[in-house]
């Protein structure tokens, strides 16, 4: 039996209207995805939707997330610092099959104001069927990004000046 992946989708202002008609294109597809918001295109701020999905993520509500900003790189960056979370910036269907299937990937960020919706989707297609593939150099590389992510959070790592 499959497990069903668990999905959440966010975005700030900037990407409300495409949060919005990527919502649809997953309910089309059968996907459900918590919408952790924004629910206007008033002025808001993009850490607090990439904060939103990491937390369901941390927490174990859902598997994977998307974010959605103007240029995507302000959510990506956000979404990265939260324990456990590996978002990246992908505007092309091979960088999102590729970031799970490599990376374990798990939360896709998307530009609004950089691609359309039609690209969008295919994007996130190739997300949603991208399965993470631990070969040993797969789990070589992760091992080592969660050792780093370990150090930093036991304090080896601190910013001086």
């Amino acid at each position: 039996m499959s497990q069903t992946i668990r999905y959440a989708i966010a975005g700030d202002h900037a990407g409300f209207s495409m949060k919005n008609e990527v919502a649809k294109f997953l309910a089309d597809l059968g996907v459900q995805a918590v919408d952790c918001g924004t629910y206007s295109p008033e002025s808001c701020d993009f850490p607090d939707f990439a904060e939103a999905v990491a937390k369901k993520i941390i927490d174990g509500q859902i598997d994977r997330g998307i974010l959605v900003c103007g240029s995507g790189v302000g959510v990506s960056v956000a979404a990265n610092k939260f324990p456990g979370i590996r978002a990246s910036l992908c505007h092309d269907t091979y960088s999102a099959r590729q970031g799970v299937e490599h990376d374990d990937m798990n939360v896709l960020c998307i530009g609004a104001r950089v691609i359309g919706p039609e690209l969008a989707f295919e994007i996130i297609r190739a997300f949603l069927g991208a399965s993470y593939s631990p070969q040993p150099r797969h789990a070589r590389r992760l091992d080592k990004i969660e050792s780093i992510e370990k150090r930093v959070l036991a304090g080896e790592f601190t910013r001086k000046g």
